[in-house]
C-alpha cells in the first residue's frame, strides 16, 4: 500500500489493501483506525473471540489461517477513553441482512466477467440515445407478490429484467442504491456498508453476474451512489475509532436534513474512502456509470446557497471526478443537482466539477407544474415549457422523471396530470412526447411506462395487473413506440448539445397552448407539434422550403386509446404563399404529433 498516496488523499484503490482479502488457507484483515487504543477482530472463524490486530502506524492488520470466504466478522475497537465498541468493516465487501450487521468475507475474484465486447465499445453516449429505466430492484417484481419478503436475487431478476428492457427500448438501467443499508424505507440512501452489495438480493458474485448478463444483452448499468452522508447506526462509520473519523465533529453541519452524518472530506482518509468506493463499483463490478445523489449538499453548506460554498466537499468532488474520469474515461458521472452552480458538467481542468451529465430538475418541476394547471389557465404559464431551452446549453442535461416524482404524497406522474381519470391519459401521452423530443438524455422511473396511479411503495411490487385494462395497455404500447423512435431516430439524440440541432417554429402561441419545434441531425429533420389546450386547435406555420411532413407518431391515435383514426393521419404538404411556403396543422385537445420532414421534389 502506498501510504504517501493515502495521506495525500490521492488513492483510488484503497479497497485492494483495506477490508478482508481471502487467499488459499486464510484471510488477511486490515482497517484504518488512527485514534484507537487497540483493535481486534472477531468472527465465525474464531468463535467470536477477539484476536488482537497488529498496529502499523494508523492501520491495523492480521492474517487469520482457517478463515475463508462467507465467514462473518466484526472489528472490536478499544477507544482511548476506555470504551469497547463493535463495528462492521468500513471496507467490507459483504454484510448480513438487517437487523444483523456483521461483515462477510467475499472473494471478489470468484466471478469472471464475459463482457469484453461491451466494455470495448461503451462510451458516454453524448451523440447516442441514452434512455434510462430507473428501478428499485426489490419492488419491481416480487415472488408471489409478497411484501416483506419475496425479493428476487440478483441472478433471478436478470431473466425477467433483460427481456423487459429490450422490449421497451431502454438503453440503460439505473438501480437505486445497492450498497448495504439497515432500513428498507431509506431505499439505500442511508448506507452502513458502502462497499457491500445489499444482501437482500444476494452476494457480490451474483450482482456481478447480473451486470455481466445485462452487458451481454447490450444494456448499460448505472448505480445510484451516495457520496455525501451515511447512516447514524453506531456499528457503522460513526465514531469508528472512538472519534469522528469520517464525519464532522459535533456542530451545526454535522447532521444532514435526513438525520444522517455528513462526510468531512478535508480528511485524507475520508476522501480516499469515498473516491475508492466510487472506483470500486466501476472497476470491480463493471458499472457503466454512477448517478451521484444530493450533490447540492456537497456544493453548499447543508445544500443552502445562502450559507455559501462548502470548500471541503467542493474540492473533493473536483478531485474525485478528475481521478475517475482519468481511470474510467468511458463511464458516466451523473449529478443530481438542483442548484444554479455553474459548470457542473465542465471538465475539472476547465474550472468545472467534472460530471458528464446533470439532472434537469428545473425542466422536471416546470413541466409537471404546467400539466397540473387547468387548461384554461395554461396561457398564463405558457413559458414553463419554453424556458428550459433558454438555459439548456449551459450544461449537459438529462431530463428525468425519477422515483422522487412518484412518492411521499406527490402523486405519480400520470396522477399529476390535470383533470379526471380519462383526461389524464391523453395529457400524459402528449407530455411524454414532449419529453422524448426535447433535447437531453432521458430517465424514467419504473411504472411510468404503463401509467401506474399508485405511488411507489418499496414493500410492494409494481401494479402489473394494470396492463389488463385498455387505457394502461395502450399507454404502454405508446411509450414503447416513443422509446423506439427516440433510440432509432438520429435527429432525436445526435448532437443535441449543439444549438444548430434545435429550433423553435412556434414558441409564443400562448392563446392556443400550441408549441412547434424542429430537431435535426444526420440529414434528418423531425417536426414536433403540441396542443396542450382543452380543445381542438388549428395553426398556420411557415416553412422555409417546400416540405412533405410524414407522421411518425400521433399521441391521440385510436390504437393508443385516442380519438384519431390511423387512416386520417396523412402526410402534410406545404403550399406556395406570397411570403413563402405555408401549411396548416390541426391537433385534437391534449395531443402531440411527430413528423419526419423531407423536401418536396417539385
Amino acid at each position: 500500500m502506498d501510504y504517501n498516496l493515502f495521506y495525500q488523499g490521492k488513492m483510488f484503490d484503497a479497497y485492494d489493501h483495506l477490508g478482508s482479502h481471502s487467499y488459499f488457507g486464510g484471510v488477511y484483515f486490515c482497517t484504518y483506525a488512527p485514534n484507537a487504543q487497540k483493535v481486534a477482530v472477531i468472527g465465525s472463524f474464531n468463535n467470536w473471540f477477539p484476536q488482537q490486530m497488529e498496529r502499523n502506524g494508523d492501520f491495523w492488520s492480521i492474517d487469520i489461517k482457517g478463515a475463508m470466504p462467507n465467514d462473518l466478522y466484526k472489528y472490536v475497537i478499544y477507544t482511548r477513553n476506555g470504551e469497547t465498541v463493535e463495528h462492521c468493516d468500513p471496507y467490507g465487501f459483504g454484510m448480513e441482512l438487517r437487523p444483523d450487521w456483521a461483515s462477510v468475507v467475499r472473494n471478489l475474484d470468484e466471478y469472471h466477467f464475459t463482457d469484453d465486447e461491451w466494455i470495448s465499445k461503451r462510451d458516454k453516449n453524448y451523440n447516442k440515445p441514452l434512455n434510462i429505466y430507473e428501478m428499485h430492484l426489490g419492488s419491481w417484481k416480487k415472488k408471489n407478490n409478497a411484501e416483506e419478503t419475496g425479493w428476487y436475487s440478483y441472478t433471478e431478476i436478470a431473466e425477467l429484467l433483460i427481456p423487459y428492457l429490450k422490449e421497451n427500448h431502454y438503453t440503460h438501467v439505473e438501480f437505486m442504491p445497492l450498497s448495504e443499508h439497515p432500513a428498507d424505507i431509506s431505499w439505500g440512501y442511508q448506507n452502513t456498508g458502502f462497499y457491500a452489495p445489499t444482501s437482500r438480493y444476494g452476494t457480490a458474485a451474483q450482482l456481478m453476474e447480473l451486470i455481466d448478463k445485462l452487458h451481454n444483452a447490450d444494456i448499460g448499468v448505472i448505480m445510484d451512489f451516495v457520496p455525501v452522508h451515511f447512516a447514524l447506526d453506531s456499528y457503522a462509520l460513526r465514531n469508528f475509532d472512538g472519534t469522528s473519523l469520517y464525519e464532522y465533529p459535533e456542530s451545526d453541519v454535522a447532521i444532514s436534513e435526513w438525520g444522517t452524518c455528513n462526510f468531512l472530506f478535508n480528511k485524507p482518509g475520508t476522501a480516499v474512502f469515498m473516491q475508492s468506493c466510487a472506483d470500486y463499483w466501476l472497476t470491480r463490478y463493471h458499472f457503466d456509470g454512477l448517478r451521484m445523489d444530493a450533490i447540492s449538499r456537497a456544493i453548499y453548506w447543508q445544500g443552502d446557497a445562502a450559507r455559501g460554498v462548502n470548500p471541503n466537499s467542493l474540492d473533493f468532488l473536483k478531485k474525485m471526478n478528475a481521478g475517475l474520469q482519468q481511470r474510467h474515461p468511458d463511464c458516466m458521472l451523473i449529478a443530481e443537482d438542483s442548484t444554479a452552480f455553474p459548470k457542473i458538467t465542465a471538465p475539472v481542468e476547465y474550472g468545472g466539477l467534472g460530471f458528464d451529465y446533470k439532472w434537469d430538475l428545473g425542466w422536471m418541476n416546470d413541466t409537471l407544474n404546467y400539466f397540473r394547471t387547468p387548461p384554461a389557465e395554461r396561457k398564463d404559464h405558457h413559458h414553463l415549457l419554453t424556458f428550459s431551452m433558454q438555459y439548456f446549453y449551459n450544461e449537459l442535461y438529462m431530463l428525468e422523471l425519477s422515483h422522487d416524482e412518484n412518492v411521499h404524497g406527490k402523486a405519480t406522474v400520470i396522477q399529476k396530470m390535470w383533470g379526471g381519470y380519462e383526461d389524464k391519459f391523453p395529457q400524459a401521452r402528449a407530455m411524454y412526447m414532449y419529453m422524448y423530443t426535447h433535447p437531453g438524455k432521458k430517465l424514467n422511473f419504473m411504472g411510468g411506462e404503463f401509467a401506474q396511479f399508485r405511488e411507489w411503495d418499496e414493500t410492494r411490487e409494481q401494479d402489473w395487473d394494470m396492463l389488463k385494462y385498455p387505457l394502461h395497455e395502450s399507454f404502454n404500447r405508446y411509450i414503447k413506440k416513443l422509446c423506439e423512435l427516440y433510440t432509432n431516430m438520429p435527429a432525436l439524440h445526435n448532437g443535441e448539445y449543439d444549438r444548430s440541432t434545435f429550433r423553435w417554429l412556434m414558441a409564443d402561441n400562448d392563446s392556443q397552448n400550441f408549441y412547434v419545434y424542429m430537431r435535426s441531425a444526420e440529414n434528418q429533420d423531425i417536426l414536433c407539434a403540441f396542443n396542450f389546450s382543452g380543445s381542438e386547435q388549428t395553426v398556420r406555420l411557415n416553412a422555409d422550403k417546400p416540405w412533405v411532413l410524414t407522421p411518425l407518431l400521433h399521441s391521440d391515435e385510436q390504437t393508443y386509446s385516442g380519438t384519431v383514426k390511423h387512416e386520417d393521419i396523412l402526410p402534410i404538404y406545404t403550399r406556395q404563399a406570397i411570403d413563402g411556403e405555408i401549411f396548416e396543422l390541426t391537433l385534437p385537445r391534449f395531443s402531440a404529433v411527430m413528423f419526419e420532414v423531407k423536401e418536396q421534389i417539385l
